[in-house]
């Protein structure tokens, strides 16, 4: 709800004057067409917004640019990632998380590919067709890409929906409302830039924790600032404590350097991910379940990481094997062929903490 000391909030054009802030303060980022450009009838290529779009959910802008480089220099068009190995995404991938998103951009590329003739359909009904795109997906490239009135709603626009209109009902529920207040003030004139102005404010004006208030292009109608509740908003609900998963995972290296892997099953967790050996994650002691016989050792160190649900204590258990070794799982990897940075993030973490273990053995 609404405070009920919140003042209105002004009916001027509140979509002008962020366009203003925007045509001078607008971040450069590579899949974006400077406003300049964007106000002469540019507009950027919907490839690049949707594959931007996909990468930065859950993600930053900073831990995005350089997956984005990297995946636009290898497959600078939707056609070109429609024909890649999915073992080629994924490995590009790696590091970047939520791996069912590298998943979904295979199945959509290909779709587009498949049904639209390689161009992506500009509505946003036609856009929620495709794999993996979901409303807010297919709100921003609609508005970003085609120029289409779409509300676009993500973590920043609801922060500044909340403060300029002084909004205390708590996330998650106040989500209905915030998206209300945004789309009002979407506009039929410039509504791509006007979407990226408001995920700009909120990424550098109205940041969650001590707000630039006294350089925000909409601080006087702002009804949060006037009532000093700003920087308490938007209010969120209290988060049940995550459980915590324990599992092993066993790493195994050759003599001739080859490292044992294996591939997760393409659904669940960090699926279609390369991946060391190990039992299932469970919130009781993890069984025991090597992939080979060996001289296994225990390393003084664990792997903690956090997913979205639970957080992971993951043992290490390692050793070194003749070169005629055969696996009963998985497969080994020859050096050429293996690349540390295709692991997914808990798996890299592994490997940092036992690859010093593992070379003193080769010494």
């Amino acid at each position: 709800m609404r405070d009920a000391s919140a003042s209105a909030v002004p009916s001027a054009d509140l979509p002008a004057a962020l366009l203003e802030w925007y045509d001078r303060h607008a971040r450069v980022l590579p899949w974006r067409v400077a406003p300049e450009a964007s106000r002469a009838g540019a507009r950027p290529d919907p490839y690049r917004i949707w594959l931007s779009e996909v990468m930065l959910q859950q993600t930053t802008v900073a831990a995005v640019t350089a997956y984005f480089h990297r995946f636009t220099t290898r497959w600078p068009t939707v056609r070109a990632l429609a024909k890649a190995e999915d073992a080629d995404v994924m490995g590009e991938w790696a590091g970047l998380g939520y791996y069912a998103r590298a998943r979904n951009l295979l199945k959509c590329a290909r779709a587009v590919v498949a049904d639209h003739g390689g161009v992506f359909p500009e509505t946003r009904a036609a856009l929620l067709t495709l794999p993996g795109i979901g409303p807010y997906t297919a709100s921003a490239i609609a508005a970003i890409a085609f120029g289409r009135p779409e509300t676009v709603v993500d973590g920043n626009v609801e922060r500044v929906m909340a403060r300029l209109h002084d909004i205390h009902t708590p996330l998650p529920a106040a989500k209905p409302e915030l998206t209300e207040a945004a789309a009002a003030l979407t506009p039929q004139a410039r509504p791509g830039d006007y979407a990226q102005a408001v995920m700009d404010l909120g990424a550098t004006i109205c940041t969650p924790r001590n707000p630039a208030c006294g350089i925000c292009p909409w601080r006087t109608p702002c009804a949060a600032r006037a009532n000093g509740t700003a920087a308490n908003l938007p209010r969120k609900s209290p988060k049940k404590a995550q459980p915590v998963r324990l599992g092993i995972a066993y790493v195994v290296r050759r003599k001739d350097g080859a490292y044992l892997l294996e591939r997760r099953p393409a659904r669940g967790l960090l699926g279609g991910m390369l991946g060391w050996p190990g039992g299932a994650w469970s919130e009781s002691a993890p069984e025991a379940a090597p992939p080979l016989e060996a001289d296994w050792r225990l390393l003084d160190a664990e792997v903690r990481h956090t997913f979205t649900h639970f957080h992971l204590q993951l043992q290490i258990r390692y050793a070194t094997v003749p070169e005629d070794t055969r696996p009963g799982t998985g497969e080994f990897l020859d050096p050429a062929a293996f690349r540390p940075s295709d692991l997914p993030t808990v798996m890299r973490k592994a490997f940092d903490l036992v690859a010093p273990a593992l070379d003193s053995d080769m010494i």
